[in-house]
């Protein structure tokens, strides 16, 4: 049912609400009040609300509903290559796959590429997304997220250095006029949903110009973040000390684009001083777990970073480094993998559910608009059905952070909204047919591979 001005009204009731607010709050048969894209209300108790509403009601008895996760580094471009660019060094699993994937991509591969990535994301309860697409075709991914529903920052990746593989580069100004056109038309376009992160891929395949001259784009308009890799892999770094005569971040820092609107992700192999520069110029750390893991990168110093007050958040990176995009198991094992050396009280499961939500919308500079269940914020929420035979504990408050965390699968996730609008509803895509996505996708990742022989 829709108000006098046109707002669709719906009043999510009778579950337990995951709020995810300062206090941490968990309602028990709450209700969540949503009014256009927004939500107006949080109502302690949903009988009292419901006899006072006109609008839709959705019975959410024995559901959790939580803030859509936020998940600050994927790469849309390479959902078609999951499975092709197993067991390799991420040096070598740029060169001999990922590089030369990405070449290869048409305008209709890289639009079936995004739209199976959102497919999967939006049904495991993914709301928000920084994605670093590639060298060429931006704009299918922006037009898939477009039709999709997701909100998304979005940013072609710039290259203008590229040892590994060659085609895939650009002449740094070409680069940068194009980053910056992009900006100026998508950034803040369908009603916000759609912002612009300039995309360096990472410090080796960047000239100083290309970094500097892309920072510069943030400082002229308000909004757009700096998205780029930093300190992954072993390799890598030796190279970057012997380029740059300092570590990573180090040099982000002495180049002048570490601040406030950077976001680095992994940041797995960085000293204390760059620890501290991280907190001081109030940079955001994308931390990938599975892809670390899976590449052989390393444990980032997540309690180290988060013991000095630097903004974290997670992210699944690619498919083809991880092998899914699924923030259940990007939280679960940020939360294990750091207990051997931290101890068992490292990493609680409340922290790591605010990691994956109000952490990555305070990374993108959007806390005030997503990452928790508050009035005000946009309706992007995600409904969880944690009740199962196996899992009895999660029907009580007190377990339900660990049920999430340490229990919890895309099998969970019922329904997810974004933007006030159901994108997945009673474990049904409503944006995109999911058969023939996948029909789609196979049939270009067949045309993709012909084209590399």
């Amino acid at each position: 049912m829709s108000t006098p001005g046109g707002h669709h009204r719906t009043l999510i009731a009778n579950g337990t609400v995951v709020t995810m607010d300062s206090a941490r709050r968990v309602l028990t048969a709450a209700a969540v009040e949503v009014e256009g894209d927004s939500i107006v209300a949080v109502h302690p108790d949903s009988r009292a609300a419901a006899r006072a509403f006109a609008g839709e009601i959705v019975d959410a008895t024995g559901l959790t509903v939580i803030p859509g996760f936020v998940q600050t580094h994927v790469h849309l471009c390479q959902t078609l290559f999951r499975g092709l660019a197993d067991d390799l060094d991420l040096i070598d699993w740029l060169r001999l796959r990922i590089f030369p994937f990405e070449a290869a991509h048409t305008a209709a591969s890289m639009a079936a590429s995004a739209r199976a990535g959102i497919a999967e994301l939006v049904r495991s309860g993914t709301t928000t997304i920084m994605d670093m697409g590639s060298v060429h075709h931006e704009e299918e991914i922006v037009a898939a997220i477009g039709e999709t529903g997701i909100r998304a920052f979005v940013g072609k990746s710039l290259i203008d250095l590229n040892e590994l593989h060659p085609p895939l580069k650009e002449p740094t100004r070409a680069a940068i006029d194009n980053a910056r056109e992009q900006a100026r038309a998508w950034h803040g376009s369908l009603n916000g949903r759609i912002r612009y992160a300039v995309a360096p891929r990472f410090v080796l395949s960047c000239t100083d110009e290309l970094l500097r001259e892309a920072h510069a784009i943030t400082r002229e308009m308000p909004g757009v973040l700096f998205h780029t890799h930093a300190a992954e892999n072993r390799r890598e770094m030796e190279a970057v000390r012997a380029r740059c005569r300092m570590d990573n971040v180090e040099y982000f820092d002495a180049i002048g684009v570490l601040d406030r609107s950077s976001c680095l992700a992994h940041c797995v192999w960085i000293n204390e001083r760059e620890t501290g520069l991280l907190a001081e110029r109030e940079a955001g750390v994308l931390h990938c777990p599975s892809s670390n893991l899976k590449l052989g990168s390393g444990v980032a110093p997540v309690p180290a970073l988060l013991g000095r007050g630097v903004k974290l958040s997670l992210g699944a990176d690619g498919a083809p480094c991880n092998n899914a995009l699924d923030m259940f198991r990007e939280m679960r094992l940020a939360a294990v993998m750091q207990k051997p050396a931290h101890g068992p009280g490292a990493m609680p499961a409340a922290d790591v559910l605010a990691m994956a939500t109000i952490g990555g919308a305070r990374v993108l500079g959007m806390e005030r608009e997503i990452g928790s269940v508050e009035a005000g914020k946009k309706a992007d929420l995600a409904l969880l059905d944690l009740d199962r035979v196996e899992n009895p504990y999660a029907a009580d408050r007190a377990g339900v952070y660990g049920s999430i965390i340490y229990t919890g699968s895309p099998e969970n996730v019922v329904s997810t909204m974004i933007d006030g609008r159901w994108v997945y509803r009673n474990r049904r895509h409503l944006t995109l047919d999911p058969r023939e996505t996948g029909a789609r996708a196979r049939a270009e990742l067949r045309g993709l591979l012909s084209r590399l022989q």
